[in-house]
């Protein structure tokens, strides 16, 4: 049975590369046509592949349907949270998650600093999108022409004398964001709070959520906070793997 099943699967990633016969199937299975055809049949009864006119067989509807449901299905925060929870057990500060949704970069997750100082962010409230290091992320991911109209629309509150002044000030850094995978507000929102951030992809690469690390400077030091940023990139990393079906693998806490 188990080797059926592995021939059947098999047969999907061939498909994948273009509508095949007969012949060619069984000829990269290594099995007789008569098995092949079995198993086509079974898989075109279940939707997952199609018999062409021209009696060649692509991959079915079925198959993209069930695909699209299982991503529509992922909830990133449920599979986050654990990481998140490691990562500040690690480190001690605070963890956010945030998506962008309908024009918005929200949070969506929250892991508290174990240390006296806390932040006022909360899950469900926007951030502050043109300083703040998880929007530059998402935003940064947007095509173009999308990262230009969004930067237009927007207003730039000068939280401080580090906050983004300007649509050209803010395209030109989420440039430099897309360039190097990460981002930083080291004291746009607030003097005394620096944050590092990474990304969250899905089986696309296009960055589905970030996640960032915050802590105040009476803490730590801006300098001293980005040490930590291959941590969170490998979290982030680690995150992403599972998201997308790929072999998850847990962040640690030594290296670079």
């Amino acid at each position: 049975m188990s080797q059926t099943v592995d021939r059947a699967l098999s047969i999907l990633p061939l498909l994948a590369e273009g509508p095949a016969d007969l012949g060619q199937v069984a000829d990269r299975l290594g099995v007789h046509k008569s098995t092949a055809l079995r198993l086509l049949r079974t898989l075109h009864e279940h939707g997952l592949v199609y018999r062409q006119s021209d009696q060649r067989y692509r991959l079915g509807a079925r198959l993209f349907a069930l695909a699209q449901e299982a991503v529509e299905n992922l909830d990133i925060r449920e599979i986050a949270h654990p990481h998140l929870v490691r990562l500040n057990e690690s480190c001690g500060h605070t963890v956010h998650l945030a998506v962008y949704e309908e024009g918005e970069v929200l949070y969506i997750d929250k892991v508290e600093s174990r240390y006296p100082v806390r932040m006022y962010s909360r899950i469900g409230k926007p951030v502050a999108i043109t300083v703040a290091a998880v929007a530059k992320l998402l935003l940064a991911d947007l095509p173009e022409t999308e990262r230009r109209t969004v930067a237009d629309k927007l207003d730039y509150p000068m939280y401080t004398s580090r906050s983004t002044p300007n649509a050209p000030a803010f395209l030109r850094e989420l440039e430099k964001v897309r360039e190097q995978g990460w981002a930083t507000d080291l004291g746009g929102h607030e003097e005394s709070i620096n944050c590092v951030a990474a990304p969250l992809t899905g089986t696309d690469g296009r960055v589905v959520a970030a996640m960032s690390v915050s802590a105040p400077n009476v803490v730590v030091t801006a300098d001293e906070l980005l040490t930590l940023l291959p941590l969170v990139r490998r979290t982030a990393d680690a995150i992403s793997g599972e998201y997308s079906g790929r072999t998850p693998t847990p962040a640690k806490d030594n290296g670079s």
